[in-house]
């Protein structure tokens, strides 16, 4: 093979191929290869920040200055881990898995069963699959493949879900957290159709690339990317949020494990505590009495709507996310850790459940093909297949250690007891803060094995209560 036309001449054997680098006038080979083939008597150095490329050792303080791997300025909503959860890292012990620990796993199942019936956790979920006409032309349309069918159904029921729970309309803000392209919030608005006054914040921390923000032909929707973690956003300071005191509606599709729970804290608490970093009353003691409910009840909802958001500006009007990865959950982030020790358990017991969790999606590996792997890997989450395929690494070795001990049945059911359990105290989080919160499977497991969709309302809220 030959070089391409004014490109590098160098041959890259690690990707068998030509670089694609412009070489200088004159020159056959780019500064980074030219050195190499002793074109250039200029030495090259690794670059300090990145040494995955290299500099002139005689520009090496320019190239400081304006090196894409350098210390960004922070942005004004960047709060160093304000919600990161456990600040006293020494709670939790070191955790090793040995092989005593996995004898003991066979009984974790009858163990599993009984703390459900001690706590009242319902074993299966409400089936919640909803439709929403925005995705219906996208649905019919046979261009999609078989992987973008299932997203689009996924994207169709959380709007579904979403419009049920009265969340869609405007005057809102809606934030997506682990947005990567951005796809639920441009379903999202889409369903607004002309709506007025909505605005979308895309929360992720990573660069992603084709990006739908641009796609938006609308003017009255606002669409703005915050390049943070999640544990150190702080949405009381993102502009446009001190600027309009709008409710927000936090959304996730497929939000994995730990991100989950700095998700719902950022909303829950560090969104509703005020400026000078103390907290306020909870959020159901901010809201109106039953008296006063009962009176604006009868008032338009225009009214009462605009009369409330004056009385509550920092209103979370709304939470749906679609949950993911409970193996990467972390018992330093995790909100669930007042119900855990509420039943006896600690951060060693968290260690195994959230382990163990992922059996109810791997199983023993059995019937999980290379095809569906790929689907449920597949989308529009960044680093999604990166993630997936540490999940399924790991649990194969420990699926070889366990083998005779556990049917893939049980492993399954011991999975699914150990992500109710992580959801569990998910919810009682929430509704100890005065949401009404519920978990459903928002569509069917052939389309994607993490079907469940976390939702959480003001119990005594703005928004009238949901029709069932």
């Amino acid at each position: 093979p030959e070089p391409m036309a004014g490109r590098c001449a160098y041959f890259v054997q690690r990707k068998k191929r030509f670089c694609k680098m412009v070489p200088a006038a004159g020159r056959r080979f780019c500064g980074e290869h030219g050195q190499l083939e002793g074109e250039s008597d200029r030495k090259r150095i690794p670059c300090p920040l990145d040494p995955k490329h290299t500099v002139y050792e005689d520009q090496l303080q320019k190239h400081l200055k304006k090196c894409n791997s350098r210390e960004k300025p922070k942005p004004v909503y960047f709060v160093q881990d304000i919600n990161a959860g456990l600040k006293d890292v020494a709670e939790i012990p070191e955790i090793q898995v040995s092989a005593f620990i996995l004898s003991l796993i066979p009984v974790q199942l009858p163990i599993l069963k009984c703390l459900h019936l001690h706590t009242g956790l319902e074993l299966h979920h409400k089936e919640q699959i909803l439709p929403h006409q925005a995705l219906q032309e996208a649905l019919n349309d046979p261009k999609n493949g078989e992987s973008a069918f299932k997203h689009l159904k996924q994207q169709a029921s959380i709007l579904g879900n979403m419009e049920k729970l009265h969340l869609l309309g405007p005057g809102r803000c809606f934030v997506e957290f682990g947005a990567g392209r951005g796809k639920l919030s441009h379903w999202v608005d889409a369903a607004l159709q002309n709506a007025e006054n909505v605005h979308f914040l895309l929360v992720e921390r990573a660069t992603t690339r084709f990006k739908v923000d641009g796609k938006h032909k609308r003017r009255d929707s606002i669409f703005e990317r915050l390049q943070v973690d999640i544990q150190h956003l702080c949405l009381n300071k993102v502009p446009i949020l001190e600027k309009k005191h709008i409710p927000v509606v936090g959304i996730g599709k497929h939000l994995c494990g730990a991100a989950t729970d700095l998700a719902l804290r950022c909303l829950v608490e560090s969104y509703t505590t005020s400026s000078d970093g103390e907290n306020e009353e909870p959020v159901l003691k901010r809201f109106k009495s039953d008296k006063t409910e009962v009176a604006c009840n009868s008032c338009p909802d225009n009214e009462r709507n605009e009369e409330n958001t004056l009385q509550n500006p920092k209103t979370v009007a709304g939470i749906v996310i679609a949950l993911c990865c409970h193996h990467r959950c972390d018992w330093t982030h995790y909100v669930g850790r007042e119900f855990f020790k509420s039943v006896g358990l600690g951060p060693v017991e968290f260690h195994y459940y959230q382990r163990m969790s992922s059996w109810a999606t791997c199983g023993m590996r059995e019937g999980i093909t290379k095809s569906s792997m790929n689907e449920e890997e597949s989308g529009d989450q960044t680093n999604n297949t990166e993630e997936h395929d540490q999940t399924y690494s790991k649990t194969e070795d420990a699926s070889d250690t366990l083998q005779g001990l556990l049917t893939v049945e049980e492993r399954k059911e011991i999975g699914c007891l150990c992500k109710l359990l992580i959801n569990h105290g998910r919810i009682e989080y929430l509704q100890q803060r005065g949401y009404k919160a519920a978990l459903q499977y928002y569509t069917e497991s052939t389309v994607s094995l993490e079907n469940v969709l976390l939702t959480a309302v003001p119990r005594q809220s703005w928004i009238s209560e949901p029709t069932t």
